[in-house]
Parts: C-alpha cells; sequence; structure tokens
C-alpha cells in the first residue's frame, strides 16, 4: 500500500474499493487491522497533540475522510486518489458483514442511538451480524474492561462512535485487548447521521467539499469552532508547506 505524507500525517492511496478488499482479506486471513481516517481538524489537532498524532499514524491504514484533505494533496502535489468517508466505509462493511457472516461490536454514541443503530441493521440484514454493543459514555478507568468484554465478544469488526482524540486512543492504547477483533475502526458521528439524529449533507455537497458546512449549518453553536478555525488552520498550514517548497 503507497503511503502518503501530508502536514505529519501518513494516508494510504486506496479507493474506497480497494479499501473494503483489504479489510475483507484482513478477516478471512484471521489478521487484526487497525484502521483511521483523518479528516482537516484531526491533522490540525495532530500537529500539536503528540499523541494522537502517535495513535493516527501507527494505525495499519489511514484513511482521507474528508474533501480538503485530497484537495489539499493535490495542492502539494502528492494526490489521493479519492475521498474514503469513515460513514461510507462503514456502511459498506455492515453490508460485507451481512454477505459473509462476520459480526460486528458497535460501541459509543448515547444508549438510545446505539440501540437505534443494533436494530436498524438487524432489520435491514439480520441479527446474526450483531456481536454487541455499548453507549460512548465511561471513565478512564473503565477502558481496559471494556475492551476485554469487546475482544472477547466474537466481533470480526468494531466501529466506535467516539469523539476525537479519545476513540483514536482508546483503540490504540487498548490494542492487545482487543486482538481477537479483526477490524477497528473510529466512526466519529456516523451513529448519529445512521439513526436519523442528525442529517448527512446532499451529494453534490459532499462532492465539492462543503458537508462540513452542512453540519455547522445544523449545529452552529457546538461546531463552529471546529469548522471555521479548524479549517481556517488547516489551509494556513497547506499554504505554509506550499511557500516553504518555493
Amino acid at each position: 500500500m503507497k503511503v502518503i505524507n501530508i502536514l505529519n500525517t501518513s494516508i494510504h492511496n486506496l479507493s474506497m474499493r480497494e479499501t473494503i478488499q483489504i479489510v475483507d482479506n484482513t478477516i478471512s486471513e484471521g489478521k487484526q487491522l487497525h484502521h483511521v481516517v483523518v479528516n482537516a481538524g484531526k491533522i490540525v489537532a495532530m500537529q500539536n497533540d503528540l499523541k494522537l498524532r502517535q495513535s493516527v499514524n501507527q494505525s495499519d491504514l489511514i484513511n482521507a475522510d474528508g474533501q480538503a484533505v485530497v484537495w489539499a494533496s493535490k495542492v502539494l502535489g502528492k494526490p489521493l486518489k479519492e475521498r474514503v468517508a469513515g460513514i461510507d466505509l462503514m456502511v459498506n462493511l455492515v453490508q460485507l458483514a451481512h454477505q459473509k457472516n462476520y459480526k460486528i461490536f458497535f460501541f459509543g454514541a448515547q444508549e438510545e442511538v446505539v440501540k437505534k443503530i443494533v436494530n436498524i441493521y438487524s432489520d435491514q440484514f439480520s441479527p446474526n451480524i450483531i456481536a454487541g454493543y455499548r453507549n460512548g459514555f465511561f471513565k478512564k478507568e473503565e477502558e481496559q474492561s471494556i475492551a476485554r468484554v469487546i475482544g472477547e465478544s466474537g466481533a470480526n469488526i468494531l466501529f466506535v462512535a467516539i469523539s476525537s482524540p479519545t476513540k483514536e486512543n482508546f483503540l490504540y492504547e487498548n490494542k492487545g485487548l482487543l486482538q481477537k477483533v479483526n477490524f477497528v475502526m473510529g466512526v466519529g458521528g456516523s451513529f448519529d447521521v445512521i439513526a436519523g439524529k442528525v442529517k448527512r449533507a446532499p451529494i453534490w455537497m459532499q462532492k465539492v467539499g462543503l458537508e462540513w458546512f452542512y453540519r455547522f449549518a445544523q449545529e452552529p453553536n457546538r461546531m463552529w469552532r471546529r469548522y471555521l478555525i479548524g479549517n481556517s488552520k488547516f489551509i494556513g498550514l497547506v499554504i505554509k508547506e506550499v511557500l516553504s517548497k518555493n
């Protein structure tokens, strides 16, 4: 897998189709793959949060979730094939689990949200794909016991719907306890979207890189700092990198 380095961040240059195939191969061969996605905000945070940078860069598979990251890769002369959005990868992998009889553990979000996710996918596919679930509210000292339960659940796939950097650090620090789970992945706010709590941007907005604005418009008080300040910092980092090469 070809790796591209952008702003202290390693990213695998893969399409969605290629990523799904790698995950399927990993599960069928009984191996483990630690996956993470990066967007503009996460890359900005990684510049100063060295623990987060380590958790991300030492993952086995890193996809570009944000369209801004794909844009930056082209500007910096290291073009990525395409955006591999975490929520789209998750949806594809749930379907794969149904086709291949894989089991999934859903971890994160509020109790009513994660329960709804389990009910939605049980109805859409089959309860047989569910290895277990748990909400995303816990104390630091509970992390190992949670990881142990997930590791012994029989899950082939783990989706963690918790905000950054908690999910990245949880997966990195508890990799040993999760070694029986073939594929582990942080999915951020994807459970809220699938459960209908938050609406996703129309396809055209996703394609032109305006999905962040759609999310901001829904929750401006909570999202303004992440998107307006975070995106501005990201653009500044890209410009600085371009100028340093000239």
